[in-house]
């Protein structure tokens, strides 16, 4: 049998050592299957589809990665006219959105270009430009490995939050299946919620614009931030966002300097801009070495620019987070998954 392949190939930021087995499954069943298998023998387990959003060590993964390779996408009328859309797990999630503007489904338009699988995106609720996918998710259906049980959940019950959800909190016990997505039918895209998006289009915060549209300057704007992959780009060699955006007591939050950004939540707590935090910390675009920086188009990805370590990727982030937190009392939190890893205080 050959030695798997490193796990450098199969992710976007292309670092990561050999798992000990690596295992392609390419319907549910076979993604069930192979996950029980792991759990049986008590091996370790990695999910894989995508490989966008995860860091994984140089030594590799001392157990079993299961490649996520499912394929469908069903579409439905709901009883309110608009389609419900249900998209195995190893879709990939750029497609989706461009089936969707296609067909007329509505609400997810402005989440083109970001990288990764379908099954990923209630896991992190992944979101971007003003959406998120909890506002068009209906059901995620589900491989529970604790109780060995197919488990169906509704929108409600996945306990979506910013950039997290039950899935999230709970690490490794569901394995997303499937995707039910509820959309409405239509051409003008959901309201335009984001500043410098509803820039782009020409338009007023609040208002619509074709749906079309809004998909073609979501990429140019994630083009310019080097937020759309292409092997050409080594700002694209990125696990995305590696920072996600504080979000602080108010005592914290009013300690920051006039000129940050504050989005005061429904809670009480205020989010801020990880970007913000970083320049005024003093890191630059571009910073870094000949084998790690931060992206030379937008502070908050940190991309191998080829020949790099996670090692070395790792100490970067250290250091943005060490010179955050003495600046500003501020602790930046990794969006990506860390397997193998840790950043080091």
């Amino acid at each position: 049998m050959a030695d798997p392949l490193p796990l450098a190939e199969l992710t976007t930021l292309r670092l990561g050592g050999p798992p000990r087995h690596l295992v392609t499954a390419t319907t549910p069943d076979e993604l069930v299957a192979a996950v029980s298998a792991a759990d049986d023998a008590g091996e370790p387990l990695l999910l894989l589809a995508g490989g966008s959003n995860l860091v994984v060590g140089d030594d590799g993964f001392d157990g079993t990665v299961v490649r996520v390779a499912t394929r469908g996408v069903r579409e439905e009328t709901d009883t309110c006219g608009g389609a419900m859309v249900t998209v195995a797990a190893g879709e990939v999630w750029d497609d989706l959105v461009a089936t969707a503007v296609e067909r007329g489904w509505l609400g997810v338009e402005a989440l083109a270009g970001i990288p990764g699988s379908v099954g990923a995106t209630p896991v992190q609720n992944v979101g971007a430009y003003g959406q998120e996918v909890a506002d068009t998710i209906a059901s995620v259906r589900c491989w529970d490995r604790v109780d060995r049980a197919y488990r169906t959940l509704a929108a409600a019950d996945c306990g979506f939050g910013y950039r997290t959800s039950r899935l999230k909190r709970d690490p490794g016990r569901l394995v997303v299946l499937e995707v039910t997505f509820q959309l409405r039918l239509g051409e003008l895209g959901a309201p335009v919620r984001y500043a410098e998006l509803a820039r782009t289009l020409e338009v007023g915060v609040g208002e619509r614009a074709p749906a079309a549209a809004v998909r073609e300057a979501v990429l140019g704007l994630r083009r310019g931030k080097g937020m759309v992959l292409d092997a050409d780009d080594h700002d694209t060699w990125s696990a995305g966002s590696f920072f996600t955006n504080p979000v602080l007591p108010p005592d914290l939050a009013a300690a920051l300097p006039d000129e940050a950004p504050r989005w005061e939540q429904p809670d009480g707590s205020v989010k801020t801009s990880a970007a913000w935090l970083i320049e005024h910390a003093g890191f630059r675009k571009g910073h870094g070495n000949e084998r790690v920086s931060l992206s030379t188009k937008h502070t908050l990805a940190l991309t191998n620019r080829g020949g790099a370590a996670t090692a070395d990727l790792l100490a970067l982030a250290g250091e943005v987070r060490r010179g955050v937190l003495a600046r500003f009392g501020v602790r930046l939190e990794n969006e990506p998954v860390l397997v193998g890893c840790a950043i080091p205080d």
